[in-house]
């Protein structure tokens, strides 16, 4: 079976990334699935996708990317539109798979695969409902510590003895802690300095199921990346709406005729931005950082 796997691999190289990449658009219209049914404590299996007209979809009209390209993102039935975001998960799910495929070694590639599938819905479900489902945050954690002693490789721990499976889930377990740690007394500091929440919980839990996938390197880089990332792209649109919009209504004139200011900015989704700096990290820039914490190390004699 392995021969045939390794000369199918020689005499046609791309026919596993292909696979993967397939692979993934399926798995990306499956998480669709998720993202939208999961906050409504609905079943992913039952029904099976259904129009907004309550019409069931059928096999060849709900094929990921093609579908909806073909049917010019309109549903067949009643022509009602369908979100762009649906094929982009779709494709966004399939590119990171090829990705994760020629990088990484088919196990640590396999793991990956879920590792990116809970960071994707995370995101979705966060960007939609401002929540972390558990199930994601514990449950991933759980998985991440477990997925480790099963397979050393996920740490790059070589060998097979059981010295080695401990070590690597050791290593899960103080990536786990360190994460959900460090933005526990994060945000413990910064309700402090600010009066007010600065963190949620889920976040706590998030960094913690990072941690647990990537390390204790990987939960620092994910908490003071996706710190980064959220001022790179924040700080501009905020800019920008402060410039085009002009100033806005007082509270006076709120109350005057009853409508709530807008929230955003007052309270932004961390948990996007902390998955993407989890995804550079897992996706290759590891190499560097935990080339930069190794460097510290050696410096205080670490």
């Amino acid at each position: 079976m392995i021969e045939t796997l390794q000369f199918t691999n020689e005499s046609i190289p791309w026919f596993f990334p292909s696979l993967a990449a397939v692979f993934g658009a399926i798995t990306g219209s499956f998480l669709n699935v998720c993202i939208y049914r999961i906050p409504e404590e609905r079943s992913i299996i039952f029904p099976g996708s259904r129009c907004a007209c309550g019409q069931a979809i059928p096999f060849y009209h709900n094929l990921p990317i093609f579908s909806w390209l073909i049917l010019r993102g309109r549903a067949a039935c009643c022509g009602a539109h369908f979100s762009v975001r649906y094929p982009a998960v779709e494709l966004l799910t399939a590119l990171l798979y090829l990705w994760l495929w020629l990088i990484y070694p088919p196990v640590v590639a396999g793991i990956g695969m879920l590792f990116v599938a809970f960071l994707i819905c995370s995101t979705f479900i966060d960007l939609d409902h401002m929540i972390i489902p558990d199930r994601f945050s514990i449950g991933g954690m759980v998985l991440g510590v477990f997925l480790s002693l099963a397979f050393p490789a996920l740490h790059a721990v070589e060998g097979l003895s059981i010295l080695a499976h401990l070590q690597s889930g050791l290593r899960a377990v103080i990536g786990a802690l360190v994460g959900a740690g460090l933005v526990y007394w994060i945000a413990v500091l910064g309700e402090i300095v600010f009066r007010k929440p600065a963190m949620g919980e889920g976040d706590v839990k998030f960094v913690g199921f990072i941690g647990a996938f990537c390390g204790w390197q990987g939960a620092v880089f994910a908490m003071f990346g996706g710190a980064l990332i959220g001022s790179i792209i924040l700080l501009p649109y905020l800019l920008l709406v402060r410039i085009f919009a002009g100033p806005g209504p007082t509270a006076a004139e709120h109350a005057e005729t009853d409508e709530a200011p807008d929230q955003f900015g007052a309270q932004v989704p961390f948990g996007p931005m902390l998955a993407l700096a989890g995804l550079v990290y897992f996706l290759g820039f590891h190499r560097f950082v935990d080339a930069y914490f190794a460097e510290v190390a050696s410096i205080f004699g670490l």
